[in-house]
């Protein structure tokens, strides 16, 4: 397909340290026109890059300012015959507060395991593992020993 045919889109799968201070947790992303729970992430504006479009977009749908880690895995299918591509990194919540809106109505702080069962799409559940093994992190989301 030609290259003008590709829709880009960028996001994060964002955590933040639990607040028992055991672990961690993952935010996930309810979108009301899907019925669907996801990372947030987004169609890039033209001209954005994958990084300031990842940013953008975990704001526009959490409410939360983040810190970009490490990148994870380009996801990449098809939308209504049409080749999406977007590219994820692992980004840690500094702060914010979740509004519900049109587009994102609901946003939950999972640990990993919880988050992955949760998620809609295979692709996401296969984020999970990536972030985990990017911040080598267990899957119960507490540090390995060395």
């Amino acid at each position: 397909m030609a290259e003008g045919s590709l829709v880009r889109a960028a996001g994060c799968v964002l955590w933040r340290r639990a607040a028992s201070g055991e672990g961690l947790e993952i935010a996930l992303v309810h979108r009301p026109k899907y019925d669907d729970w996801s990372h947030p992430k987004g169609k890039l504006k033209r001209g954005e890059d994958a990084r300031t479009g990842a940013l953008r977009e975990v704001l526009e749908e959490t409410g939360m300012t983040c810190d970009l880690g490490p990148e994870l895995p380009t996801a990449r299918y098809l939308v209504d015959g049409r080749p999406k591509e977007v590219r994820y990194w692992a980004a840690e919540a500094l702060a914010g507060v979740f509004v519900a809106n049109k587009e994102v109505d609901r946003l939950r702080w999972l640990p990993p395991a919880a988050a992955r069962g949760d998620l809609t799409q295979d692709r996401d559940r296969e984020l999970i593992a990536a972030f985990l093994s990017a911040l080598h992190m267990s899957g119960e989301g507490t540090r390995r020993p060395d």
